[in-house]
């Protein structure tokens, strides 16, 4: 696991933190998954407890009333779904297991994320839930689109279009675009995209960012203005072109 070098997600181009003080819950045994879970929400602006066993978690649903759960894996999920437990939760899972794994089982609603995960997916899985089921709606992005120009994201269904065209996207280069939107005017380097777009365990070096970059820009900036551009030996950075 790539705890320790993990770079958080960055304020949003508002200077926006999106998290508010919207309280999540974060349900985990594993310390590293522990410190990964709590440095990435609290970064993002959430108020995080945390939680070790379903009776602890439980109590903590009933005493602080979270608007979100994190859950890593099932265990604890059995637990509060035979208590009727209504706060909604993502669970964390390795992908294997998001077919056919305990049919119909959720704790008030929610999704799943498969791991490994990147922090900057976590955020956005949160972020979706709580749009879902009310907990957060402000700040400018409160709809699940992210918006730059002609070029559109949508969060939730995995859409991107430009002047109206839809533009298909790799789960990658998707999580790619939703960064540079998510930062747009801010110049990032190999090593920052590499920490918020790659899963946390991922173990290759920087030079496939230029790869994926290079693929996204030939897709995104097939028409129009280019807005993807690399400033050498520094990094990438999302704009409309100087003149």
């Amino acid at each position: 696991m790539r705890t320790n070098s993990v770079i958080l997600p960055d304020v949003g181009r508002n200077g926006h933190s999106t998290g508010g003080a919207v309280r999540v819950l974060v349900v985990a045994e594993d310390a590293d998954m522990v410190e990964l879970l709590t440095s990435v929400l609290r970064f993002a602006g959430y108020q995080v407890r945390i939680a070790s066993s379903g009776a602890n978690a439980r109590t903590a649903t009933e005493e602080w009333a979270p608007a979100l759960m994190v859950q890593d894996g099932f265990t604890v999920a059995r637990y509060l779904h035979g208590r009727r437990c209504t706060v909604p939760a993502i669970f964390l899972t390795p992908g294997d297991q998001l077919h056919g794994k305990l049919p119909g089982l959720t704790v008030g609603g929610g999704s799943y994320i498969a791991k490994p995960f990147s922090p900057d997916e976590l955020v956005a899985g949160v972020r979706a839930v709580l749009r879902r089921s009310g907990a957060d709606t402000a700040g400018p992005d409160s709809d699940g689109v992210l918006r730059f120009a002609d070029l559109e994201l949508r969060e939730d269904t995995y859409e991107v279009s430009r002047a109206g065209e839809a533009i298909q996207l790799t789960l990658t280069e998707f999580r790619l675009l939703r960064y540079l939107m998510n930062n747009t005017e801010r110049v990032l380097t190999r090593a920052q995209i590499l920490d918020h777009v790659w899963p946390y365990d991922h173990t290759g070096d920087e030079r496939i960012v230029a790869s994926y970059v290079f693929r996204l820009r030939q897709k995104v900036d097939r028409v129009g203005l280019p807005l993807i551009h690399t400033l050498r030996r520094v990094g990438y950075i999302l704009r409309l072109p100087r003149e």
